[in-house]
């Protein structure tokens, strides 16, 4: 047969490889959707909440400030070291001083200096941030669908991250979800003439969590709703349906939760917390760039390949296909939440990569409807959905690049070298993120799913429990705490800490330790004695004070690191200075 006689098939009629079936186990899974999202979220979150030293900034700040309400008894005033720490309400504090006193008692016999204990609020703020994502999908979704949205809500790096750590925004994202939950189903109600009605219980406990939201952080909780509810209103031109939430009444029982303590800690510091938190904090927010957290807009869609790993990989397809079913209640409401709040978090001048993740819960409910839905028959949706998954496919891969290299370097630029079998870990990762890439060109989308969710299993530990404690240059307070101790004697104050003060020092050495400068801890350490930690940048101030008062000092320790809050070398000396008599 000559080559002119050799038939030629048309592209069109070479057939594709099919796509692989759901997995018939996932069926099984979604019988117990709480408990496998409650299971995995301990596989994630625990090893890193249980191995990893006090971080700065935030968490040293909160825990600090939390160990002194345990301390004090005081649960409506806010310290940090000897001053008011009055940038949020109060709901955070009481949680973790909570678990901090339960915890502490039963493992520790009442010693409250142990981080993971503060970090319980959020690992089941996490946790239950998870179980909400599938409450709302559940609104108008299968269980299968709704499960994957909790799953991929549950994986994703940016919530990993703050189960982790002991602040707000975990426990800040339940609350959200538990507003934005009852919404949508409010919303659906007045929308479809066949959804369920809404209960009045479930409303009550809405504006509940409303009441709740505004004790851990104002004004997150009532702004996510309120942006939605504009959107909405703007996109319907409806607003009667507003009148199911009860708003008169309900705002009146988020005022019975919240202002009880509001009332107390204004009265307590003369109206400095409202002046502090709303006056200075959220107005500074809301200016301008605050504490050099300044950003333009695109700020979080630059992240979100990282941050939304591993669900970005169908995020995209999904709001393409939420915009092609947008006459579809439930899918609107999805659009409008999270379409609405990035929008105005693009907008604020202060952004911190934690700020966008209470539109990530709507995200996933959209990659949960893509991953377990056909698309309609609508004309422009196909050649669309197939440049969005290419995009998608590359965010991934950027994503899964990312962690991996991470996982790699940082142990040998942070710590005391390569660990060669960290390696073999990041590697079985990444070939588990690109089984899934390959599974989801193939529109295996439920089993690329899973197997980006086993990725994370294998990743998220690798970081925070393998590589993150051999990250010893980063944990410059955790390294002292033993030199100190060995340095302190009997008697001794509290040490004098003069330009390396970070919040986890107070987390480490104590609310009475004496923030100073240079010359400020050479007074402290000639009048009471004791030690004096002294980065370098302040030692010829300290050194210069010392002989003029004509004081001793001797050097039992030093070492350095690297200060990752402002991004360079630190170098700490730990001086025994002799008390002088005449400054006793």
């Amino acid at each position: 047969m000559t080559d002119s006689e050799v038939p030629v098939i048309p592209v069109e009629t070479v057939p594709a490889l099919p796509p692989l079936p759901p997995p018939r186990f996932f069926a099984v899974l979604a019988r117990r959707p709480f408990a496998l999202l409650a299971l995995l979220g301990l596989l994630l979150w625990l090893p890193g909440v249980l191995s990893l030293p006090a971080l700065d900034r935030d968490e040293s700040r909160f825990a600090q400030s939390s160990r002194q309400m345990v301390e004090s008894g005081d649960p409506i005033d806010i310290r940090l070291g000897r001053v008011p720490r009055y940038k949020k309400p109060v709901g955070i504090y009481w949680l973790q001083a909570l678990s901090t006193d339960v915890a502490g008692q039963i493992v520790y016999q009442g010693d409250d200096s142990h981080i993971w204990t503060y970090r319980l609020p959020s690992l089941l703020g996490a946790i239950t941030a998870s179980w909400l994502t599938l409450w709302c999908a559940l609104a108008f979704m299968e269980s299968e669908a709704a499960l994957l949205a909790g799953l991929l809500m549950l994986g994703s790096v940016l919530l990993a991250a703050e189960a982790t750590i002991a602040t707000t925004d975990a426990v800040l994202l339940a609350c959200v979800l538990a507003v934005q939950g009852v919404l949508l189903r409010v919303y659906r109600a007045a929308r479809e003439p066949d959804a369920p009605a809404v209960p009045s219980r479930l409303i009550w406990l809405g504006w509940a969590a409303v009441g709740v939201g505004a004790l851990v952080k104002f004004p997150v909780v009532p702004g996510v709703a309120l942006v939605t509810v504009i959107a909405l209103a703007a996109w319907d031109r409806k607003w009667r349906w507003l009148a199911m939430l009860k708003p008169l009444r309900g705002m009146l029982l988020a005022l019975v939760i919240a202002s009880p303590w509001l009332i107390a800690i204004s009265i307590q510091s003369h109206g400095a917390f409202l002046q502090e938190s709303v006056g200075h904090d959220l107005a500074g927010k809301l200016a301008g760039g605050q504490e050099s957290h300044g950003a333009l807009p695109g700020y979080y869609l630059v992240l979100a390949a990282a941050c939304f790993f591993p669900a970005i990989l169908f995020v995209l397809p999904g709001i393409v296909l939420g915009i092609a079913r947008r006459a579809e209640p439930g899918v609107r409401f999805l659009l409008a939440w999270a379409g609405g709040w990035w929008l105005v978090v693009e907008a604020v001048p202060t952004k911190l990569p934690h700020y966008v993740i209470d539109a990530y819960p709507a995200l996933a409910i959209l990659a949960g409807l893509f991953i377990t839905s056909s698309p309609p028959a609508v004309r422009w949706l196909a050649g669309w959905l197939t440049a969005a998954r290419w995009i998608a496919g590359l965010q991934f891969f950027i994503g899964a690049a990312l962690l991996t290299t991470t996982l790699v370097l940082l142990p040998g630029y942070f710590g005391a070298g390569p660990v060669y079998w960290l390696w073999g870990i990041a590697g079985a990762a990444a070939l588990l993120s690109l089984a899934a890439l390959i599974l989801s060109i193939r529109r295996a989308h439920v089993w690329s799913a899973l197997l980006s969710l086993l990725a994370m299993l294998v990743f998220v530990p690798a970081l925070t429990a393998a590589a993150g404690p051999r990250l010893t240059q980063l944990w410059v307070t955790q390294r002292l705490k033993p030199l100190v101790a060995a340095a302190t004697q009997p008697g001794d104050p509290p040490p004098a800490l003069a330009g390396y003060e970070e919040p986890s020092m107070l987390f480490a050495f104590g609310k009475d330790v004496v923030l100073a400068d240079g010359a400020g801890a050479a007074e402290a350490g000639a009048k009471s004695g004791g030690l004096a930690l002294v980065e370098d940048a302040e030692q010829g101030a300290f050194l210069a004070r010392l002989a003029e008062l004509q004081a001793d000092a001797q050097v039992t320790g030093d070492l350095g690191g690297f200060n990752y809050s402002r991004g360079r070398k630190v170098h700490v000396t730990i001086y025994r200075v002799a008390q002088l008599r005449e400054l006793h």
